[in-house]
Parts: structure tokens; C-alpha cells; sequence
């Protein structure tokens, strides 16, 4: 080895990487930027979490409960009329956890017997399974310790547990398996990384190649152009996803609960989504490795606050209002809908008219790069 050599190649690198700013952006703010964002957005903590309650009690005793799950600021309340609104607010996503407290609660709390127990009832949703271990925690906790401070030392001697036993039911995914959660969010990353990735590298190559723009001369519109680089990937991506659902049922047990050829044509219309951002890119990339930059830059943030692999609602406010323009966010909330949940066609109606919208804005906008482009 010739150090002489070794030392010119560095410099020569050294000189190019500050040419470019691009380059020196992508070195420099990049790392910055995912450390604070990530780092501040990104958390497994249960803090400020939606808590459904049907207090049928409503007596002292149950409103000190509810005070004390407040007051560790773990739990934001929302309460409901029933038990029916308490399932509906979990398919909508307004709320993590409920809390059900009986109509008894505060007699057999009051009663002296050893073997008369006040029942509380925790639900979660088992598909969102790193939540519901934090919260489970939290909310064990300090309902020991505020039945402990009502009942007394008497009441304690009498019940070991505090005359109150915790009732824990997750809905959706009773074994909080986390395998079913991941499978229906890597599709999202897969779909939206991997396809942008190709088609903007594929194009800027041709066009470095010449090919791009011979294709531009010939009488084929934007339209066409755009279709036919479009269609041709969708239909391998199509079959990958086909090929990724067998997968992971054969190998992972990991079926879906709803229908299967539903979530093959939401993905398949997600996938022409994501090849459109991918064309944006190439009209804007002049070499390849500029296109790759420019997907990480765009792809890997999106995928990751779009809860993929962290829960949205542990993120500040603003945060979550950010990620709703991300296409991710919609695609991969269906995903583990159907997934987990069961969800049909009008149940998901609301996230598909988003991805709708998103598709018709992304492909007017690659027709209008391709024709800036000729």
C-alpha cells in the first residue's frame, strides 16, 4: 500500500465532498437533523396517551381514581357513554387504553369481606403492543397505590391485593404478539423506500444514458411516458407484495384478519403512489447517486414518523398533525387495520380517499416534471 496514493485519493475526496453543497448538506444537516427530530419525537414512553372511561360508578371513590391517573400526566381522558363507544373509539384511533369501572365499585370497595373485590376493567389495543406494555405499568400502579390510600390498612390486611383485582383485555391482538404489528408496517417501509429508490436511480440513469430523452423526441405524450414507466414497476411491486403476504403468513404466521385481496389492491395503489414520488426525484437529480441522497432524505423520515416502528400518538401535537400529509401514515394505518383488525373496504374508506388524493397530486406533478424535462 502507497500512502502517497492513499493521501491524494483523501484529498481529491476532501475537495469534491465541499464542491458540492448538496453533498456537504447531506453530511452535515442531515445527521442533525434526524438526531433532534427523532430524538425528540420518537419515544416509547407512555406520556400524554388517550384513555377511554365508562365510569358507570360515578362516586367518590372512582373519580379519585380517575384524578390520580390524571395527575401523572401519563393519561389524557376522554369519556364515553358506553361500552359500544368505548370499541368505537378504539377502531377510530382517538384513544390507546380504556378504563371500565363498575357500577359497584364503590360498594365492594367499602365492603369489609376478604373475598368481595372491586373490579376495574383495562382494555388495550393489542395492535399497537409497545403501548399497551407501557401503559399497563403505569395504570397498575397507581390504581394500587389510590385503592391502597381509600381502603385503608384494615382493608389492606383483609386483601392482600387491596380488595381490587385489575381486569386486563386487549382487543385485536389478545398475546400482544408483536410479530403481526411489524409485518403490517414494513410493508409501508418496504413499499415506500424501496419503490421511490428504484425509479429514480432506473431514470436518472437513462437519461444520463441518453435513452430518457430520445424517448421524449419520439410522439408519445407525458401521459404515456409516465404511464409506461409507471405500470410496468407496479406490477412487479404488486406481485412482491402477493409474494411478502405468503411470506410472512407461511413463515411468520402472520396472516391477515381482513381481506387479503383488499390489501394487495390498496398496496398496489400505494406502490404507483410511491413510483410517482420517485419520478419527482429523478426530474430533479442530475446523477444517480443525487437521486439516492434525495430518497433517503425524503423516504426514511417519512417512513419513520409515519409509525411504522413508533406509535404516532407518543409524538408532540404538532408532530402528528404533520405526519397526516405523509402518505405513509395513511397506507400504513391500513395496513395494520386490515392486519390486525379485520377492517373492510368502508371501514378504511376515510385513509383510502386520502391516498386517493395524494396519488392524483403526485402524478399531476411527475407529468409536470416529465414535460419540464423534454
Amino acid at each position: 500500500m502507497s500512502w502517497q496514493r492513499l493521501r491524494t485519493l483523501m484529498l481529491r475526496e476532501v475537495r469534491a465532498t465541499l464542491r458540492d453543497p448538496f453533498t456537504l448538506g447531506m453530511l452535515i444537516a442531515v445527521p442533525l437533523a434526524a438526531l433532534l427530530v427523532f430524538g425528540f419525537t420518537l419515544s416509547t414512553e407512555a406520556k400524554g396517551l388517550g384513555l377511554g372511561v365508562y365510569d358507570q360508578s360515578e362516586t367518590t371513590a372512582s373519580r379519585r381514581v380517575l384524578a390520580d391517573i390524571v395527575a401523572t400526566g401519563d393519561f389524557v381522558l376522554h369519556r364515553y357513554p358506553s361500552r359500544t363507544a368505548i370499541d368505537r373509539a378504539f377502531r377510530t384511533g382517538d384513544v390507546s387504553a380504556a378504563l371500565i369501572i363498575p357500577p359497584d365499585f364503590d360498594r365492594d370497595l367499602r365492603d369489609g369481606a376478604a373475598d368481595a373485590t372491586a373490579n376495574i376493567q383495562i382494555l388495550y389495543d393489542g395492535a399497537e403492543t409497545v403501548l399497551a406494555g407501557n401503559a399497563e405499568a403505569s395504570l397498575r400502579g397507581t390504581i394500587g397505590a389510590t385503592i391502597a390510600a381509600l381502603g385503608g390498612q384494615q382493608r389492606l390486611a383483609a386483601a392482600p391485593s387491596g380488595g381490587v383485582e385489575v381486569i386486563v383485555d386487549a382487543l385485536f391482538n389478545p398475546t400482544f404478539d408483536g410479530v403481526p404489528y411489524m409485518v403490517a408496517g414494513t410493508f409501508g417501509f418496504v413499499l415506500t423506500f424501496l419503490t421511490t429508490l428504484l425509479t429514480a436511480v432506473s431514470v436518472v440513469n437513462e437519461r444520463l444514458g441518453g435513452t430518457f430523452e430520445q424517448l421524449q423526441v419520439t410522439p408519445a405524450t407525458a401521459l404515456e411516458i409516465v404511464l409506461g414507466k409507471l405500470l410496468p414497476l407496479g406490477g412487479v411491486f404488486t406481485f412482491d407484495v402477493v409474494l411478502m403476504v405468503l411470506a410472512a403468513g407461511w413463515l411468520l404466521g402472520a396472516w391477515p384478519n381482513g381481506s387479503a385481496v383488499l390489501f394487495v389492491g390498496v398496496s398496489s395503489f400505494y406502490v404507483l403512489l410511491s413510483l410517482s414520488l420517485g419520478l419527482i426525484i429523478s426530474a430533479t437529480s442530475a446523477t444517480a447517486a443525487e437521486a439516492v441522497q434525495k430518497t433517503v432524505l425524503t423516504s426514511i423520515p417519512l417512513v419513520q414518523l409515519s409509525g411504522f416502528a413508533f406509535p404516532i400518538r407518543n409524538m408532540p401535537v404538532f408532530v402528528q398533525w404533520l405526519t397526516e400529509i405523509f402518505p405513509a401514515t395513511h397506507y400504513i394505518r391500513i395496513s395494520r387495520a386490515i392486519y390486525l383488525r379485520g377492517e373492510g373496504f368502508l371501514d378504511l374508506l376515510p385513509e383510502i380517499a386520502m391516498l386517493a388524493v395524494f396519488g392524483v397530486l403526485l402524478m399531476r406533478k411527475a407529468l409536470t416534471s416529465v414535460e419540464a424535462r423534454a
